[in-house]
């Protein structure tokens, strides 16, 4: 098995425990779904915030293109649309990923951080 297969297959596994999350994106060259698994923090308002560890990451470049995206955690998908964080919610949202899951990225907070925050569909209106 390659290290992309291995590594596809450890974060399915721990995106389906709810560790990780799956964010699907749609690509912004080629217009087909992308998925990744990101760290993340959950809201208390159901949304979640991620951040990229480079600006040329892909899905947050994706996101930048198209912000609507569908968050995947512990096998419950939700719609969501990407906003983009300001700087003191990006700070808060890098120092919650290292304290969540322990030593940073090298480049963690290099790169845009996103709220993605349940689309109208999934908060329950019309």
């Amino acid at each position: 098995m390659d290290r992309h297969a291995i590594d596809r297959e450890l974060g399915d596994q721990l995106a389906a425990w709810g560790k990780v999350a799956t964010l699907e994106t749609r690509g912004r060259r080629t217009g087909s779904p992308v998925s990744v698994t990101v760290g993340y923090v959950a809201e208390p308002d159901g949304s979640v915030l991620v951040a990229a560890t480079s600006p040329d990451t892909n899905w947050a470049l994706n996101l930048v293109a198209d912000p609507a995206c569908v968050v995947t955690i512990g096998g419950r998908a939700m719609p969501a649309v990407a906003e983009p964080l300001e700087r003191a919610d990006h700070a808060r949202v890098i120092r919650e990923l290292v304290l969540r899951y322990g030593t940073p990225a090298e480049r963690m907070g290099a790169g845009p951080s996103f709220r993605l925050r349940p689309s109208s569909s999934e908060a329950g209106e019309s």
